[in-house]
Order: structure tokens, then sequence, then C-alpha cells
């Protein structure tokens, strides 16, 4: 995808200065691989050491939380705080995506049929926008807030790119069956607070192991928010992530 996290930076704009972009391949990014985590790790070290300076917070949310956790472990001495929104863990042995699947089609509701049907054909950029914006619905505890919500993700429509899709989530899949990702989450020492939404369709017990592993670690649970929680609980996403801060300056 591209940028959707400008809700968050508004929340934190009095607090810190925020920096954001569409990573490679995606949005307003040119669409040029290779699309690697190694390669999304170091546009990301670009940034920082472009907008940044020295060292910074780092704020990812779902593929991005995972994103952010690979870039610190990698560059702690560059990162001060890691606030990781939404991700998935890091438990190769405890698969998320059926229950996924599973509260995503209940989720969706009267809208299934719909999105099945746009899911089982070639669409038109049209459609695609459509079948996107339905399952994006998805993520919110509220569905008719959800679809409101998704609209203004999808807007303006800047387009999927499948392939980093695919080629990014194959890359993780292997990394968390293949490397040791918990003894290196075990010798993180920065502070890093997780936040999750209960209503969340990516079971939150995917997150657990991770939580578990880092040595100096909080976890707020936002009341009444799903996938992204500073939509559905802005004042307590805003809090949450302030209080983290200020108790680490």
């Amino acid at each position: 995808m591209w940028d959707y996290l400008d809700p968050v930076a508004r929340l934190l704009d009095e607090h810190a200065r925020v920096v954001r972009w569409d990573q490679r391949g995606c949005g307003r990014s040119e669409r040029r691989g290779p699309y690697t985590v190694a390669r999304f790790v170091a546009d990301l070290d670009a940034v920082r050491e472009r907008l940044a300076g020295p060292r910074t917070v780092l704020l990812g949310h779902s593929w991005g939380a995972h994103l952010a956790l690979r870039y610190a472990l990698d560059h702690p001495e560059r990162v001060s705080h890691l606030i990781y929104v939404s991700g998935t863990g890091i438990d190769a042995d405890r698969g998320w995506h059926p229950h996924y699947e599973r509260n995503l089609r209940r989720r969706l509701g009267a809208r299934l049929d719909r999105w099945e049907a746009l899911g089982a054909r070639d669409r038109t950029p049209a459609e695609e926008r459509e079948w996107a914006v339905l399952q994006w619905s998805a993520d919110f505890a509220d569905p008719d807030a959800g679809l409101r919500h998704a609209e203004e993700m999808a807007t303006p429509w800047l387009g999927l790119n499948r392939d980093c899709n695919r080629a990014i989530n194959a890359e993780v899949k292997r990394e968390l069956r293949e490397a040791d990702l918990t003894a290196r989450c075990r010798a993180l020492d920065l502070p890093v607070l997780i936040v999750d939404g209960p209503e969340d369709i990516r079971p939150r017990w995917g997150v657990d192991s991770l939580h578990q592993a880092l040595p100096n670690c909080s976890r707020v649970s936002l009341a009444g928010s799903d996938h992204l929680p500073w939509a559905e609980n802005p004042h307590d996403f805003r809090r949450a992530v302030t209080t983290f801060l200020d108790a680490m300056a």
C-alpha cells in the first residue's frame, strides 16, 4: 500500500516531529524492486539518516510493525524507542492466518458474497478498489464505521503492488521459520511499547511470544478498537504513545 498514517501524525504532531514515507514500490514511490526485507530495512535507514538524525523513535503498524522490529534488531543503536502497533508477532508455530481468515469472513457479514465474487476473478482498477475497501472495512470493530474509514484509506486510490506483497509475505514467513528472532529479541535493550486493539481479527495471542521475549516491553490494549486503534480510540492511542515517550525521556 501507500502511507495511510496521516491520522497518527496529526495525533502526535504536538508531541513529536513525525516522518512518513511511501515504501519502495508503493503509492507515489517508484515501482522498482528488489522487494526484500533487507532492502526495506535499508530504505528505512536512508529515511532516518536523511530526515530523523542519528537516533529516532520508530512506530510501525501491521507489516510496518515487523519492519520496525527488524530495523531495531539490526540497528539498535539508531533507535531510541520502538512502538509496535497491531503486528502479528514472531511465533511461526502458532499460525494466526487461518484464524484471521475465519474472522474476516465473519466480520464482513452481508458484504462477504460481493468480496468473494470480486476475489475470484480478474478485476478492473475500480473493482480492485472496491475489493480492497470491503476487505479493509473488516479491520474496524464497527462494520458501518469501518466502511467509511476504508473509503477514506482508499482515497486517493494509488493501487496495490501485488508483486511486493507476495515477495515480502513469503520472506517474512521463511524468516519466522528459520531465523531465531526470539533470541534476538531477548537481546534487544531498548524500550518497546506494543499497542493492540482487542477486536482485531488477527488473533492477539500471536503477539504473546514477542511480548515475553522483549526485556523492556509494555503492552496496551485499547478498548473498542481493531487493527487501526488510532481510528477507533484516538484519545487512548495518543495517551498511550505520549505517556510511553514521556516516561522514557
